[in-house]
């Protein structure tokens, strides 16, 4: 059983080890990667974004980020589980969190880049309601090559 937490300051390294883990392991740090991980409080946080963790007997397991767009639409990114947790259904605890969130705070969208190489992560995404939607043509990230939206109304 996970406990799931919002951010405080003492857990933005956790948040920046865990996100660096996969994306060195699946693709490389991009310089928008490294915005949001090397200052998370004021890239994601201050600008009106939420981060959230998932525990684990105190243990950081798992994290994600709502990163704003606008009032209504939601991000969501930077979702990692640490390795040595991974096939619990921590991902899928979080991700179902972050919907109940966003319908709290009465989000029209969430939406999300990914690469369709993590197979199991767009299985999730699309069992929870996700739809692909076009690429613009200049993305956040340079791996991305799917883009996927939830809406709620």
């Amino acid at each position: 059983m996970i406990n799931i937490i919002s951010f405080n300051s003492s857990l933005a390294k956790n948040f920046r080890d865990l996100n660096l883990e996969w994306l060195e392991q699946f693709f490389k740090v991009e310089p928008k990667d490294k915005l949001l991980l090397e200052d998370c409080e004021s890239e994601i946080v201050d600008k009106g974004g939420f981060i959230f963790f998932a525990l684990m007997d105190e243990s950081v397991v798992g994290c994600f980020a709502l990163i704003k767009v606008s009032e209504t639409v939601f991000e969501l990114g930077k979702m990692a589980v640490d390795p040595t947790y991974q096939g619990n259904n921590i991902g899928q605890q979080l991700l179902v969190y972050a919907l109940n969130f966003c319908k709290k705070m009465k989000c029209e969208k969430l939406m999300l880049y990914s690469h369709i190489k993590l197979k199991a992560a767009i299985h999730i995404y699309r069992k929870y309601g996700f739809i692909e939607v076009p690429l613009e043509a200049e993305t956040p990230y340079n791996r991305s090559n799917i883009k996927m939206v939830l809406s709620f109304n």
